[in-house]
């Protein structure tokens, strides 16, 4: 009897999870405007950076550099934070503690100038980099103080400060200023360890990249990985004008993705987890000497190999590009994708949210659409499926999605490789669930 109840209940998971993987449309997207998409609203000189989704409560947050806004599932403004005189970039929400962690960044290069000049700020403010921690269930009302009213925490990054100081090399061997070409830090999300798919997922923060083309030594997007419940422990108030320096007292890991240079290194970082790829949108790069894509993407099944780094005098933990032979290849594999730079989040059932900016009367807002993602296609636009033929698909993109691995085929074997890497999709979301379920 016992048996037969453990049959029928297995049975009934696999039926449930088989239904629901059939299921197109969820619940919270049917509630979204998909067709003319979610519009921020207009705010200010500053552009989108980063959007995250909390799906269970129904709320969107958006950074704007120096805001954090929070709208519900239609656009509606609920409240806002502000006061930031640094750049808050990529965000990400939590559900684990329903927080919004964000990568927060002041600094004294033109980026840094141009915030303080659009705010008209004439003040001097300490070099610094940190995760912001946003409690946003206090964001009650517009113009709330990200100091005052109690609502951000930040933890320091000594890492990213030590490389920002430090000194790398030109192409003749001369020094020059920021170790690895960093800028910074932007993209930011939560993914699993490389080779760990199963595991944990940890705090993934980017670095910034100068695109210098005079140097080798910024051809990596470099990668830092974070114990979340560290640095939410050190996470503490910030005075902007006498700023912290309360950090993780475990060092994170570091890993390098040898891309080519980009402008700015990684805007937004976003984990597929159907296809186990930590997503990585950037600003074309400039370099002749690569193909210069703005969407790249670290296959996370393979683990970090320690190598000799390409144009630098180091060994490092390098990550695999989906599609490329091996860390560290000269086969340097990605996609066109106009979009994904300024935002993008996916959603639970496997959508993205994706952030296209537009300027309106001198003051930068933007529109949220919902794409799909598959290795085979990238980024691929679509109208709101509860109500078709209202608006037809549009291209994927302005350019042709690269080929990660070979040409494209003939439009037969296409279809066909895009049935099996459904398929196979669906078998790993259905073994991660089984997992889940019995437990590791």
């Amino acid at each position: 009897m016992l048996l037969k109840k453990t049959i029928a209940l297995s049975c009934g998971v696999l039926l449930s999870l088989f239904c629901c993987s059939l299921t197109p449309v969820s619940a919270q997207r049917a509630s979204l405007p998909l067709t003319n998409g979610i519009y921020t609203g207009r705010q200010g000189k500053n552009h989108i950076q980063g959007i995250a989704v909390d799906e269970e409560n129904g709320y969107i947050y958006c950074s704007f550099t120096t805001r954090l806004i929070k709208l519900d599932l239609q656009g509606r403004l609920i409240g806002s934070v502000e006061g930031l005189v640094g750049h808050l970039g990529c965000i990400a929400f939590c559900p684990e503690d329903g927080c919004v962690y964000g990568s927060l960044e002041f600094k004294k290069d033109s980026v840094g100038t141009d915030i303080l000049e659009t705010l008209g700020d004439e003040n001097t403010y300490e070099d610094g980099f940190y995760i912001a921690v946003f409690d946003v269930s206090k964001i009650a009302a517009p113009l709330m103080s990200a100091e005052a009213d109690g609502i951000m925490t930040a933890a320091y990054l000594p890492e990213v400060f030590a490389d920002y100081t430090g000194e790398g090399t030109d192409r003749n061997g001369s020094p020059a200023a920021h170790r690895y070409g960093c800028s910074g830090i932007d993209g930011l999300c939560f993914a699993p360890a490389p080779g760990d798919v199963n595991g944990q997922k940890r705090l993934w923060v980017a670095y910034g990249v100068y695109d210098d083309e005079n140097r080798n030594d910024n051809d990596h997007q470099v990668l830092l990985c974070y114990d979340r419940a560290a640095v939410r422990a050190c996470a503490a108030p910030l005075n902007q004008n006498a700023m912290h320096r309360q950090s993780p007292e475990t060092p994170p890991d570091r890993y390098f993705a040898f891309t080519g240079n980009t402008q700015y290194g990684v805007q937004n970082l976003e984990y597929d987890a159907a296809n186990r790829l930590l997503l990585m949108f950037v600003y074309q790069g400039r370099k002749p000497t690569f193909t210069n894509y703005r969407l790249y993407a670290a296959d996370l099944t393979k683990p970090a190999a320690e190598v000799q780094l390409r144009g630098l005098s180091e060994n490092g933990r390098a990550l695999t590009l989906y599609g490329s032979p091996a860390p560290e290849s000269e086969e340097i594999t990605g996609w066109a994708s106009p979009y994904g730079q300024f935002g993008i989040h996916r959603l639970s059932d496997g959508g993205y949210l994706v952030a296209e900016p537009v300027t309106e009367n001198e003051e930068n807002a933007a529109y949220l659409y919902l794409y799909s993602f598959d290795p085979a296609n990238g980024l691929i636009k679509y109208s709101a499926p509860e109500d078709p033929g209202t608006e037809p698909p549009t291209e994927p993109q302005t350019e042709p999605a690269a080929q990660p691995s070979g040409g494209s085929g003939s439009s037969i074997g296409k279809r066909f490789r895009d049935f099996w890497q459904r398929l196979l999709n669906w078998f790993r979301e259905l073994f991660a669930a089984i997992r889940g379920w019995f437990g590791r």
